[in-house]
């Protein structure tokens, strides 16, 4: 039995080989799309979560402020982690980390390394990362042993045994005492390189809650103590912020703790060792996913309901003979499973195909192997199960029971199932239009950011990164590279102005204090990146001389400017901003205000800004170059930077580059819109095409007939095409407020965003409207040419 329904269905599949094409490739195209989404949502929820001690582990962030809006990041200083340890008896153990680039030598080999982490002894214990070679509890014992990764083995020595070979990290040499089989690509500790954290922070120095910059992981004792734990850590606080910090007013400083296994996904603090996902994006996959499966389900449905006028007399011949209203439900379920079954392997096929693809857009690494995964492969034959059954259980109920007087009396009319081919094209098409209009929307609002006025200039700028070593060599690199022809001014900070995390604090000499972010520069700085200074003057060589370190800091004195909103914040105008004395740490003057600019990205608001001279804090230069010179002023940069700086390999990039990067989430979730978008309206149209080609073929008789009396070409293709048409603008009706409402959802994530135009949700219509005419006119107009006479003898 189950063979004859097999062979049935293969006939009905070569008997209507347009219908088959296009159920085939829409159902294809909705199990690969599932499938892709799928494995790129089981690899972002599956972060961390090899970690044996996961539901054990939370990260403490930071909260703190001295007045004004409060900071958040993801470090904390070098105290928050043993003291816990030693105040409350549900915290097992600690780790701190803190990530740097640095350049590693072997011999004569020099490398620039970003995964470079250094660590408590803890680490091993605290995460699970295998250890292939050495003892997890004493590899980071001593402050000259290095542990590196399996693939950073084989960089260096190649097939020789790593163990006691030494490496050189800034002037100190480390014995390589462990190797680590390679972090896997679902962890946010990523490491090449591992050395103990008594190199960074000295253990003999006293323990500091301010110093931010690492990120600290505490070990529970057990799974549930998270949030007993956190209201231990509010109530103690509140006593240290009172006692030992002697903060007042709204000043506070507080810790947060983040489960570890949620962060990647849940927490968007800057600062944390990797950049991390989003929750929000993950939802929108899985509804990009559904609705364009839920397109190829409708395909299908409105295709087989199409054809079921075509079936009445076999319909009939098996109900004469005895066929069941279950049996006959089962031939029809057997047909579409047998269609989604075909759809299942194509889609594997085509799956390993544009892996590649999928990678760049969703900018992930993901293997070929993934694809064969067992969880995968009985994922998806059961998405396959159910989508056969889902899209082919309406078609064989409606066929199934059909009464068989009626069949033998008239036939099985085709207008039986119009209300829900009509219904079910409207759904096509309002999810096609909703994908069109969010695109549209999120490719304006990265228009938008990218030319949007941001307060400085940051094209034709090329960042060069810095060392610790490199820092005394600053002025006299500055000075040579200014003498290359094309470079207009060269200038030092701390940080790129693009992304600027330095979170520090200022008073006032009346005590009112302010948290801020703060940017250490030199007095080129401004000029460079071309900022706005609405009030005083930009530094000078008279600022840079009050950065007296001699007489152990006793003449210090800084050099200040402010942005328009911390003067703003504190009270004054930017004119009365100006001479203003104020302290961080050390005191300063205000020499300028800038105007505002952001120094962060567009899902921030502005803040209050410092910025501050100082020399001793560099971490790049910046060179602006004019007009189109960068081809021949980057290779006299690296001339002379291998001249003066041969213990550092030169890289460079641009800050424009990195300013992009800031929002490649949101590019990366326009490329899968815009990419599932179009494979949308395909689809729809696909299925739109065969449906009129349909119509079309039960109209043929009526066609003659109305040519037959007179009716021109146009009058034909109007008569088969208004129909669908009206379908659609129905469609762009019912989708524009779901697609507004989304869109505006979306947008309130950025502080700084366009409006939604009402042209956007016309210009969607108006196209969808297009590529559907065009479409059914296709069809109709293959009908208006047909010779009557043919059509009429034929019926």
């Amino acid at each position: 039995m189950i063979k004859n329904y097999f062979k049935i269905a293969w006939r009905s599949l070569k008997k209507n080989r347009l219908y088959a094409f296009v159920n085939i490739i829409g159902l294809t195209a909705g199990i690969v799309s599932c499938l892709l989404i799928g494995i790129y949502i089981k690899h972002e929820l599956s972060y961390d979560r090899f970690n044996e001690n996961a539901d054990r582990i939370a990260r403490v962030a930071m909260d703190y402020s001295f007045g004004g809006t409060a900071q958040k990041v993801a470090v904390t200083g070098t105290k928050i982690g043993p003291q816990f340890k030693r105040v409350f008896p549900s915290v097992e153990d600690f780790v701190r980390l803190y990530k740097r680039t640095r350049i590693v030598g072997y011999q004569d080999q020099l490398f620039e390394e970003k995964n470079f982490i250094y660590a408590d002894p803890s680490f091993f214990k605290i995460f699970s990362f295998k250890l292939l070679r050495g003892d997890a509890a004493s590899v980071l014992a001593t402050s000259d042993k290095i542990v590196i990764t399996e693939s950073t083995a084989k960089k260096y020595f190649g097939t020789a045994d790593p163990i006691g070979k030494l490496l050189k990290v800034r002037d100190k040499s480390f014995s390589v005492s462990g190797v680590a089989a390679d972090v896997p690509s679902n962890s946010q500790v990523i490491f090449d390189f591992l050395v103990p954290f008594s190199n960074e922070a000295d253990p003999k120095a006293p323990e500091d809650w301010w110093s931010a910059n690492y990120v600290t992981y505490l070990l529970l004792k057990n799974k549930n103590a998270l949030q007993p734990l956190q209201g231990q850590v509010d109530s103690y606080m509140k006593i240290v912020n009172r006692g030992e910090l002697k903060m007042t007013g709204s000043g506070h400083l507080a810790f947060h703790l983040e489960p570890f296994s949620k962060v990647h996904l849940h927490s968007n603090l800057p600062d944390g060792l990797e950049p991390n996902g989003s929750i929000v994006y993950v939802y929108i996959l899985i509804v990009v996913a559904v609705l364009i499966m839920v397109i190829a389900c409708v395909n299908y449905v409105n295709l087989s309901i199409a054809q079921s006028s075509g079936r009445g007399a076999e319909i009939g011949i098996r109900k004469v003979l005895g066929a069941a209203k279950a049996q006959l439900f089962k031939q029809f379920i057997g047909e579409s499973l047998f269609v989604t079954a075909i759809a299942v392997v194509l889609a594997l096929g085509l799956a390993f195909i544009s892996l590649p693809l999928f990678n760049q857009l969703s900018g992930k690494q993901l293997q070929f192997n993934v694809l064969f995964d067992p969880l995968v492969l009985i994922c998806l034959l059961l998405l396959g199960g159910i989508i056969g059954f889902l899209a082919g259980a309406y078609p064989a109920l409606l066929l199934s029971n059909m009464g068989l007087a009626k069949i033998l009396k008239s036939g099985f009319s085709f207008t039986s199932g119009q209300s829900v081919r009509r219904s079910l094209i409207v759904f096509q098409f309002i999810i096609s239009i909703f994908l069109i209009v969010t695109t549209v929307v999120i490719l304006q609002q990265l228009s938008y950011i990218r030319s949007k006025d941001i307060g400085y200039n940051k094209s034709n700028v090329v960042v060069l990164p810095v060392d610790d070593k490199t820092q005394p060599q600053v002025e006299a690199l500055k000075k040579e590279i200014h003498n290359i022809a094309g470079v207009e001014s060269v200038a030092s900070a701390n940080n790129e102005p693009i992304d600027i995390q330095w979170g520090d604090a200022i008073k006032t000499k009346d005590g009112k204090g302010l948290t801020v972010n703060a940017l250490p520069m030199d007095e080129d700085f401004i000029k460079t990146m071309q900022l706005k200074i609405v009030a005083g003057s930009d530094f000078d060589r008279t600022d840079v001389l009050q950065i007296d370190t001699t007489n152990n800091y006793k003449n210090f004195r800084y050099s200040f400017m402010l942005n328009e909103s911390a003067v703003r914040a504190l009270g004054w105008t930017p004119e009365e901003a100006i001479g203003k004395e104020i302290s961080k740490n050390a005191p300063g003057k205000i020499k300028a205000v800038v105007k505002d600019f952001n120094f962060k990205s567009f899902h921030d608001p502005i803040g209050p800004l410092l910025i501050f001279l100082d020399h001793f804090q560099t971490k790049a230069l910046f060179v602006r170059v004019t007009g189109n010179n960068t081809t021949s002023v980057i290779p006299a940069v690296e001339k002379i930077w291998k001249e003066r700086v041969p213990y550092h390999p030169f890289e460079y990039k641009f800050l424009d580059d990195d300013y992009d990067s800031l929002y490649r989430t949101e590019q990366r979730t326009a490329g899968v819109f815009t990419t599932f978008s179009v494979l949308a309206i395909l689809l729809a149209c696909l299925g739109l095409f065969a449906v009129t080609a349909y119509a079309v073929v039960q109209r043929t008789k009526e066609i003659g007939i109305r040519k037959v009396l007179g009716a021109n070409i146009s009058a034909i293709i109007l008569l088969i095409s208004k129909d669908f048409l009206i379908l659609v603008m129905i469609a762009t009706v019912i989708a524009s407020p779901i697609a507004w409402f989304v869109s505006d959802k979306w947008l309130q994530d950025f502080a700084y965003r366009i409006s939604i135009q009402w042209w956007i949700f016309i210009a969607a219509g108006g196209a969808s409207l297009i590529i559907a005419g065009v479409t059914v006119s296709a069809q109709a107009l293959k009908a208006a040419l047909a010779n009557p006479v043919k059509s009429l003898r034929s019926e």
